[in-house]
């Protein structure tokens, strides 16, 4: 039996769409914001011989818990040091969750109209969500350089899809109930209890939702924390062994409950309604398919008391598709009441989101409903039409901000981004939705490349680590200082290999500087100018480099960027 062209096309377009995250890892340094704790601590690790202990900065790091470093250890004993080696595994995490919504999808299908193929309905949603999440533009970016959320989202994913396939394949209970358990282990030795208690919480809710609470016997609980304690306990075994509870209690206490209730370490407080805007951005463009997807779930719902057995397929696809539903609305109500809200704090709902969208859009509707074609015309159009918007905003942005903020691409990326959405307009105008869809797909993965070939590239002028760390490397000798004074830029630990101290208050850095020793001290343009009165001695500027201010009132009003200087009291 042939396979279909549009489904055939459909399988391409996902192939071009994940390559991306696997091209020109080693074409941009290291970013500051995340990526450069998971580039140096593994690095640290090797160089002390110490795998249970991590440093940053040679100094200890027990924050999240160690397995994102071991696995990072493990790929630079394989392949080598460097940036590129520790973007492998994170793309690899992407691509994982990639996968996990195209399964998510295809055990989540049912048959919909009698006329329609199965096998061929559930590949169809299988590929829509897969190729929606691998062009959504917030995962090509956390997918090149944010391993830790990558990593927590792929195993939370992985625990929702076994137990999802727990479900839908009954015969093979155990076995995917066992893979279950060890990615709720892994994810607890990557980030901590919350990869436990969110897909705990979810699964709770579910049985509660069908009055199935005695099915928790059937879920090999105790084979389950056996397994759980067996990938976690042998690492905090060694560490409490070394340092008692000194740094247990303070990363349970302080990273999640004081972090959770407090707000402990976030420096901004946020509404309610913070992950509204949230969930739509982290999926987007499959997010706008909720609304439909929700329509879909009620009417299904409607209709399946007296249309559909129990444990019929449908039947099962139905309360796959409610589990779903469950894994959003938990975990985002779940975090809407925590006093630190980040946004990755529920990026492991994007695969979910995927497949919820993918089923939607391969949908030919459910009986009785006419209205089904408007639906989804409807539903491209807009998605067509924020895509045009933002990318006409693109263009406006990067035109008016001249030469100041000059990214390479940028305008290309402006252009794909506004002419898809207008093809995909005029497509869902003529009732073409499924056409309109593809071309807001093809338009994201063409801007993907974009980006990623040209855009991430030319940024790099406005990271100013890598040229400061060659000038100290060329002039630093053993014994001299190197400081930062009230900068974040933790990556120039990684290439100079050396410990930085990091300094926020005035009189320790100007005491630093007074002291016997040479310094190269790195600090802001507008910082160097407020002390350079109080410093007392000579000092000179030994190199200046730009950098971003991502507002967007800075670039519009075409404000100079802010300079990042490199100074020393040796100025011969």
């Amino acid at each position: 039996m042939s396979v279909p062209r549009y489904r055939l096309g459909l399988a391409v377009l996902l192939a071009v769409a994940v390559l991306p995250y696997f091209v020109g890892l080693n074409w941009s340094s290291i970013w500051d914001s995340n990526e450069a704790f998971y580039v140096e601590t593994p690095r640290e690790m090797i160089e002390q011989g110490d795998y249970i202990a991590p440093t940053f900065n040679y100094e200890p790091r027990f924050n999240k818990p160690v397995l994102s470093y071991w696995i990072v250890a493990g790929f630079y004993k394989l392949f080598g040091v460097s940036v590129a080696v520790q973007r492998i595994p994170i793309a690899l995490g992407a691509f994982v969750l990639i996968l996990t919504a195209c399964v998510l999808a295809y055990a989540a299908a049912s048959a919909g109209s009698p006329q329609q193929d199965r096998r061929g309905a559930a590949l169809d949603a299988a590929l829509w969500a897969g190729i929606g999440l691998a062009v959504a533009p917030r995962l090509m970016m956390f997918g090149r350089r944010i391993f830790i959320d990558i990593y927590i989202s792929m195993f939370m994913a992985l625990t929702l899809l076994f137990f999802a396939l727990a479900e839908r394949y009954p015969g093979r209970r155990r076995l995917f109930l066992l893979l279950m358990y060890a990615s709720v282990g892994l994810g607890v030795l990557t980030k901590g209890p919350v990869a436990a208690a969110l897909p705990g919480l979810v699964f709770a809710v579910y049985l509660l939702v069908h009055r199935e609470l005695k099915r928790v016997r059937e879920m090999m609980i105790p084979a389950g924390i056996v397994l759980v304690l067996a990938i976690v306990v042998p690492w905090y075994a060694v560490l409490y062994q070394r340092y008692g509870w000194t740094y247990i209690t303070s990363f349970i206490r302080g990273e999640n409950i004081a972090r959770f209730t407090e707000g402990v370490g976030v420096e901004s407080r946020r509404g309610p309604l913070f992950y509204l805007p949230v969930v739509f951005s982290d999926s987007f463009p499959w997010s706008l398919c909720l609304f439909g997807a929700a329509g879909l779930w009620v009417t299904d719902w409607r209709s399946r008391a007296a249309a559909v057995a129990p444990h019929h397929p449908d039947d099962i696809a139905f309360r796959i598709r409610t589990l779903l539903w469950l894994w959003v609305l938990v975990i985002v109500g779940f975090f809407t009441f925590s006093a630190a809200k980040q946004d990755l704090y529920i990026f492991p709902i994007v695969p979910a989101v995927a497949a919820l969208a993918g089923l939607f859009i391969a949908r030919d509707g459910p009986p009785g409903a006419p209205a089904w074609p408007r639906t989804l015309r409807v539903t491209a159009a807009g998605i067509g039409f924020l895509l045009a918007v933002a990318g006409t905003g693109t263009l406006y942005v990067f035109q008016s901000s001249g030469k100041v903020y000059a990214l390479n691409g940028a305008a290309l990326v402006g252009g794909v981004g506004a002419l898809g959405g207008i093809v995909a307009l005029v497509l869902a105008a003529m009732n073409r939705s499924r056409a309109a869809f593809a071309a807001v797909l093809v338009a994201l993965v063409t801007l993907n490349w974009v980006f990623v070939v040209r855009v991430l590239p030319s940024f790099e002028r406005y990271k100013p680590v890598p040229r400061l760390s060659a000038v100290i490397r060329e002039r630093a000798v053993p014994g001299d200082e190197i400081v930062h004074y009230n900068v974040a830029l933790p990556s120039m630990v990684f290439y100079l290999q050396r410990h930085i101290d990091v300094l926020f208050e005035r009189e320790p850095f100007l005491a630093q500087l007074r002291g016997g020793r040479t310094v190269y001290a790195v600090l802001s343009a507008g910082d160097y100018a407020a002390l350079l009165p109080e410093i007392g001695l000579p000092t000179c500027v030994l190199e200046r480099q730009p950098t971003v201010n991502v507002k967007l009132k800075a670039v519009l009003a075409r404000d100079p960027l802010p300079q990042v200087l490199l100074i020393t009291n040796r100025c011969q």
